[in-house]
């Protein structure tokens, strides 16, 4: 059974629809990253989770309990939960009586409270801080202040709006370095928004991808990155080369697109006449000054029409009757002297290729 389980979930503000038919389960010990851009609904999600606020309609059960029913029980399984916000509240005291403050509203004894508070000032980093006021804190420590308050009243669930939002890229890695750590110690089931894509790829066992109060996909993180749903979650994990075509052949597991009167070969299981996105990314294209002989199935002539650098790694683009963007290195640019106006072939394999059929 999971422990979190949302059925039909939708959140409106008079007539403005925030969350609309959610449906998602969340096991016991993972963390479930939401994903999406600003204004998708997912610190909403994260308030109706913690009970915070009462859904337009739908069902959220915790560990087999429907909580929309529980009345005076909310609190009880609201003390199972913590929550940190995107931007973290730190009272006017020490860092040390900020973590305890949960546990002194509980009526912990002195004792308990003293030797809890060491070993999390001792998890969060902030040991030689414990003293100093909260509100004179960096963004970083004061998320790690917030984060240890959470973990002193032991919660089952842990969530997470968007934890290193605006933090600079040291920080961001103490706090994802702190979640991990947190996940060793304490077992917690985390669930956590974020925009960053890569943050829920590094830490989350599953992704629920949001977009317009929707929950669009959810998998594990390579089935996310590499087979999305539909344009709307390519576009979001950043598919560069998403191409609009018509099928026109099918031969048992392989079909043949038409793109703007161009054909490429595919793996898919769509049917001739189907309208579909082919899903190509930059890395799987290669560039050469001539044909060359590959395995790839697919080679289109084209002419470049920009070169953007970025990095050591380099965007080019090329039509080829349609435009296609390949990610070759500095060096191998330099070594091709790639340069708009030159003509090139562009190659990828059948396998490259994940379609999505238009909805």
């Amino acid at each position: 059974m999971s422990l979190i389980e949302l059925t039909g979930l939708s959140q409106r503000y008079s007539e403005r629809v925030v969350l609309n038919n959610i449906n998602v389960n969340i096991e016991k010990g993972e963390v479930f990253a939401l994903i999406g851009p600003t204004g998708a609904g997912k610190t909403t999600l994260l308030r109706l989770i913690d009970l915070l606020e009462v859904p337009t309609s739908g069902k959220i059960y915790f560990d087999g309990v429907d909580t929309t029913t529980l009345g005076r029980m909310k609190l009880e399984v609201r003390r199972r939960m913590a929550f940190v916000l995107q931007k973290p509240v730190v009272f006017n005291m020490s860092v040390y009586d900020n973590i305890a403050y949960g546990l002194k509203w509980r009526g912990k004894r002195h004792s308990e409270i003293g030797a809890k508070v060491d070993h999390l000032l001792d998890v969060v980093r902030l040991s030689s801080l414990r003293h100093k006021n909260a509100r004179t804190l960096s963004g970083g420590e004061a998320q790690r202040v917030a984060i240890g308050r959470a973990l002193a009243v032991e919660p089952e669930v842990l969530l997470l709006d968007e934890p290193t939002a605006n933090l600079d890229p040291i920080s961001t890695l103490k706090i994802e370095e702190l979640i991990r750590n947190i996940l060793h110690q304490y077992k917690p089931t985390i669930v956590m928004a974020t925009h960053d894509l890569s943050q829920g790829r590094r830490l989350a066992h599953r992704i629920g991808v949001m977009v317009n109060g929707e929950i669009t996909q959810v998998g594990k993180a390579d089935e996310i990155f590499n087979s999305p749903s539909n344009r709307e979650v390519a576009e979001f994990v950043g598919v560069e080369n998403i191409i609009g075509g018509v099928a026109v052949l099918r031969d048992g597991d392989m079909a043949t697109i038409d793109i703007n009167g161009k054909l490429i070969e595919v793996i898919s299981d769509c049917a001739v006449g189907d309208e579909v996105y082919a899903c190509i990314r930059p890395e799987d294209v290669t560039l050469a000054p001539s044909k060359a002989i590959s395995s790839a199935r697919n080679s289109l002539a084209g002419e470049i029409t920009r070169v953007v650098l970025s990095g050591s790694l380099v965007h080019v683009e090329v039509n080829c009757g349609f435009s296609l963007i390949a990610l070759v290195t500095k060096k191998s640019t330099e070594e091709l002297n790639l340069k708009c106006g030159d003509r090139v072939h562009a190659s990828f394999k059948a396998s490259a290729v994940h379609v999505i059929k238009k909805q």
